[in-house]
């Protein structure tokens, strides 16, 4: 087991959350999620901004170089809306987009609702951080992070980040059988 501090960012892309409008419920909801998902101990690190896309890259680089978090979940901002400006945010300050992570997120998606092909998450890498944009509602929130967690673990793996446990019950995380845990 690592002795290195897991720590993944919540951030909350709302216009009306933000002002106080709006209970935001994205936020706790990946944090709920992520709660029952990992087995490894980690902290969340959490944010909520307007739907301004300087704030976003701010927070997101904030999270990720700062604040030393492996992972990076957004909820909000991510359909086809003037003010839905996450992906663009996501893409401006990614060293790398993995298209995959919105691919499988759509397509789990289109089987509860049809207007699923609106969502524009995507995911990507910068340094040793993976940011995902997840939708606003709670409930797709949950289909979301069960439909792409198997592949997160060891992607942290592959950019340098601490060793994630999954609870197998919950979520089986997939890594390659030459991949071994840290130690062993």
């Amino acid at each position: 087991m690592t002795a290195e501090k897991v720590r993944i960012g919540i951030l909350t892309v709302s216009d009306r959350a933000s002002r106080g409008e709006y209970k935001d419920e994205g936020g706790p909801a990946i944090e709920a999620e992520l709660g029952r998902i990992l087995a490894t101990h980690w902290e969340p690190v959490a944010r909520m901004i307007p739907d301004e896309q300087p704030l976003i890259e701010q927070a997101l680089e904030d999270l990720c170089d700062r604040e030393g978090c492996c992972l990076v979940v957004t909820t909000g901002g991510t359909g086809p809306a003037l003010r839905d400006i996450t992906p663009e945010a996501t893409e401006a300050v990614c060293d790398k987009v993995l298209d995959g992570f919105g691919e499988q997120m759509r397509a789990v998606s289109l089987k509860v609702v049809p207007t699923a092909i609106l969502s524009r998450q995507i995911a990507g890498v910068r340094g040793q951080s993976l940011i995902i944009n997840l939708p606003g509602k709670p409930s797709a929130i949950a289909d979301c992070l069960q439909a792409v967690f198997p592949a997160v673990p060891y992607c942290i793996d592959l950019i340098g980040g601490p060793y994630l446990e999954t609870h197998p019950e919950v979520c089986q995380a997939f890594r390659p059988k030459h991949a071994r845990k840290p130690g062993a």
